[in-house]
């Protein structure tokens, strides 16, 4: 898939006029990209279009239109745009009352390691968590991690043929396996692997 290049942004003027249909069509395709883990564990799977909807949003909010600040926000969201063999994700952990977020982040120190997917009968493909930095400590896991799951091509064969996909956490204090994807998540997923 390809990254995004300071061309392919609208300037702070366009965007504001652009901004609610942008951001409606944004939304309408993030329905389908999104799975759920239980009531606290959601993965969010990035591509360019969500990735260029979040760099146009802090652009907006900072106001930023210098050449070497666009290239900066380029740099820190072009790595969560999918490279056509993985699909990346930001994993949210959520709570509403804080004091039961910050026991469970308590609790769930290494949960980033133990997501999985599995392509039909092949072995599960194991989250590669936080590439850019460290989010957890040994005390206590973050709230947001980013995740970038590898797949290999024969995994990508069989997605491709139809071969159903199932993904999961296996983590002590939180475990969930999800039913086999349905069909509009698993299709807006598989049009990563081009």
């Amino acid at each position: 898939m390809r990254k995004l290049k300071p061309e392919d942004l609208y300037s702070l003027e366009d965007y504001s006029t652009l901004r609610a249909d942008f951001r409606a069509r944004v939304m309408d395709h993030k329905k389908h990209r999104r799975l759920q883990f239980g009531d606290h564990l959601t993965l969010y799977f990035e591509d360019r279009l969500t990735m260029h909807y979040q760099v146009q949003e802090m652009l907006r909010a900072e106001r930023i239109f210098e050449a070497g600040d666009i290239r900066t926000e380029l740099d820190v969201y072009n790595p969560l745009i999918p490279d056509g063999s993985n699909w990346k994700a930001t994993m949210m952990i959520e709570y509403t009352d804080v004091a039961e977020r910050q026991a469970a982040l308590e609790q769930l120190v290494g949960i980033e390691d133990l997501i999985w997917i599995q392509v039909g009968e092949q072995d599960r493909a194991m989250a590669i968590a936080d590439e850019d930095l460290e989010r957890a400590s040994e005390t206590k896991t973050s709230a947001v991690h980013f995740l970038r799951f590898e797949l290999t091509p024969p995994m990508i064969k069989d997605l491709k043929s139809g071969i159903p996909l199932k993904a999961g956490v296996s983590h002590p204090a939180y475990s969930f396996e999800t039913e086999e994807i349905p069909g509009t998540t698993l299709e807006s997923l598989i049009a990563d692997l081009d």
